[in-house]
């Protein structure tokens, strides 16, 4: 696979769901005037459009949020790692045999540009959003290529496997429950994300293989983007319709009702917009191959990655 397949696979991946929830949200912008809900003069604006549509509205400073689809930032800054991927291929393919040299090296780069966002904006680095988000992504990438060649050297069993998910998922929920700094937990997620992925390795299955369950895993995506939406949605129209607080303060009936519309607006976005976008987006960008070999190659799992 080379580098135009490699961005082709990647942006029919993350763009068929975050455009839809883009131009919804046009939609309900230009619509809400008509229903006599009024919106903060200049939140949603053209500049933030188009930086939002082209998936670059984390890689400058800013002062406030682009609110047409705030959990698009961190697409932007991962749009930004894959263009940048052939400086991280030929960075890994040198030091693959040493995978905590690669390690150490994205602690080295987060510690210096975290010190960096921290002296220009006062705030740590995880909390980079979008003012400069696209600062996250360099450490964090580099992190997860040497996590990966550390899973290649590694087959543990499968009591292992288990014993190690069970002892990152309670370290890292701890980490998270008692309020530990941002940047502890994302170092904590490494080994989190490492053993989940050496307990596919070694074969375990557990309540997690369901289909239920890996197609709820396969929507998580949709439902990343959506949540932040249909929530100020709910919300703004709540108070202009009904008379409700302005406050994101809900009772549990109210709070049910939200997860369940979310949840179906989530699995509707990627049954009907995200599987058929990607396919289409594909086929387009990346002609079929004619070589049977290289088109057995080429084959791609329903997320867009190839294997």
């Amino acid at each position: 696979m080379n580098y135009r397949q490699f961005l082709a696979a990647r942006f029919a991946r993350i763009y068929p769901a975050h455009l839809f929830i883009l131009l919804t949200m046009l939609g309900l912008v230009l619509a809400a005037p008509l229903l006599g809900i009024g919106l903060e003069h200049g939140r949603f604006n053209a500049a933030d459009f188009v930086g939002t549509l082209l998936l670059v509205q984390a890689w400058f400073p800013r002062e406030t949020l682009a609110l047409w689809n705030g959990p698009a930032w961190s697409l932007s800054a991962e749009w930004f790692a894959y263009l940048a991927f052939p400086a991280y291929a030929a960075l890994a393919f040198r030091l693959r045999t040493r995978p905590w040299v690669i390690i150490g090296l994205a602690a080295i780069s987060f510690v210096v540009l975290d010190a960096i966002y921290r002296a220009q904006f006062g705030r740590v680095l995880p909390r980079a959003e979008d003012s400069m988000g696209v600062l996250r992504i360099i450490p964090e990438f580099l992190y997860g290529v040497g996590l990966y060649y550390l899973g290649q050297r590694w087959v543990p069993s499968p009591r292992v496997s288990v014993m190690g998910a069970l002892a990152t998922s309670v370290a890292l929920l701890s980490l998270m429950q008692f309020g530990a700094d941002d940047r502890v937990i994302v170092a904590a997620a490494g080994p989190f994300i490492l053993a989940l992925a050496l307990l596919a390795k070694a074969g375990v299955r557990t309540f997690l293989s369901h289909r239920v369950i890996l197609f709820a895993g396969e929507a998580s995506f949709a439902l990343y983007l959506v949540h932040i939406p249909i929530l100020m949605v709910w919300r703004n129209a709540a108070q202009a319709l009904a008379g409700w607080p302005g406050d994101y303060r809900m009772g549990v009936g109210e709070l049910t009702a939200l997860l369940m519309l979310t949840l179906a607006a989530a699995a509707a976005i990627h049954v009907f917009v995200e599987q058929p976008g990607r396919r289409w987006l594909r086929e387009w960008m990346t002609p079929r191959p004619v070589d049977p070999v290289e088109a057995k190659r080429s084959v791609h799992s329903d997320q867009g990655e190839p294997f």
